[in-house]
């Protein structure tokens, strides 16, 4: 009886389709790289490291910021609605708008895709909305790493990782420092529920039926908000800002100013979307909900009261900033007043 002999593919790891892949990869980056863009040799995909090119960058005194994170168990919900073409724009834009809360520019972007199976259907989805990402924020992906683990995940289930690096002059740089008493706090509405709290989100869906629009709402893609901050940036319009994340709204604000000030927040000012009234009837307190989801808020901007104005101007009606706040000099770190209105 003739002995059949192990291989790789056998235990699961099918490198053609791997190779293949990365060849998809490599075609389609070179696409999405301006031709003007000399940072960034497309050609080099595949290779062991990746090369950028920061010499051409016209800043004074750079500093290179950097950042990783992922998109938690939003991609148990794209597994279960089988829609993977949004699911890369929450990984890029979860790691570029923690770099603009330092007011860095996005320059690179480069993923991690771990999956059971390799499925080239559902990696290229991935991938699609990974580049529509860096596309929004102006940035290039420039490698990652896919990883076909059998026995770590069961053959469907795959995670996502990415990391960013950004530029900023060391002038720029946005810390809490430059926030000073009397600043005004400053809400950025969000797209929707964007990445964090889907573990509870999971939990009320195993309990409850659902709409087509709520399930259209649940998979809505993280609001990219490089674009407006940086011109903030640039034009010295902010003084911090603050990534609504993992936290929500009352820890995530509290990061963004100095032991001496206190943030004063007027809950009845946020301006709620449906999809958190939706979530909140499924009996979730109000602490909850603000400790869990952003509630409509995905970024605050601490900026000078003066400046309201020049401010609100870079941004469309959708994402207009109001205000919700102000710093002042308190014991106490967070100060909320007043209900929110359901």
């Amino acid at each position: 009886m003739k002995k059949i002999q192990n291989s790789y593919k056998k235990s699961g790891v099918n490198i053609s389709i791997a190779n293949k892949f990365v060849n998809h990869i490599a075609k389609i980056s070179k696409k999405n790289v301006k031709k003007t863009d000399k940072s960034f040799n497309a050609d080099n995909i595949g290779a062991f490291g990746s090369a950028f090119d920061i010499s051409n960058i016209k800043i004074k005194d750079p500093v290179i910021v950097s950042c990783t994170d992922g998109v938690g168990t939003k991609i148990d919900l794209a597994n279960k609605f089988n829609k993977f073409d949004t699911i890369g724009i929450d990984l890029v834009a979860m790691c570029v708008n923690d770099l603009i809360v330092q007011g860095a520019k996005p320059l690179f972007f480069l993923d991690y895709i771990a999956v059971g199976k390799l499925n080239l259907k559902k990696t290229k989805n991935i991938l699609k909305g990974i580049l529509k990402g860096c596309k929004i924020s102006n940035c290039n992906l420039i490698g990652g790493e896919t990883a076909e683990m059998p026995g770590i995940y069961s053959k469907d289930k795959f995670d996502l990782a990415g990391f960013s690096v950004g530029i900023v002059s060391k002038r720029k740089i946005l810390n809490k420092k430059k926030v000073k008493k009397d600043n005004l706090i400053l809400a950025i509405p969000s797209s929707g529920i964007h990445s964090n709290g889907y573990s509870l989100v999971r939990t009320i869906l195993r309990k409850n039926k659902i709409t087509k629009k709520i399930k259209k709402e649940l998979l809505k893609p993280t609001k990219i908000y490089t674009k407006e901050i940086l011109k903030l940036v640039n034009r010295n319009l902010i003084n911090a800002g603050a990534h609504i994340t993992g936290g929500g709204l009352i820890e995530n604000i509290t990061r963004s100013v100095p032991n001496n000030l206190s943030i004063n927040i007027d809950l009845s000012k946020i301006k709620i979307k449906k999809i958190f009234k939706w979530l909140k009837s499924k009996n979730l307190s109000d602490l909850e909900m603000l400790k869990t989801f952003n509630c409509g808020v995905g970024f605050c901007i601490i900026i000078n009261k003066k400046n309201i104005n020049k401010v609100k101007k870079y941004f469309n009606k959708d994402f207009m900033p109001y205000k919700i706040g102000y710093v002042s000099e308190s014991v106490k770190k967070l100060n909320l007043y007043n209900s929110i209105k359901w």
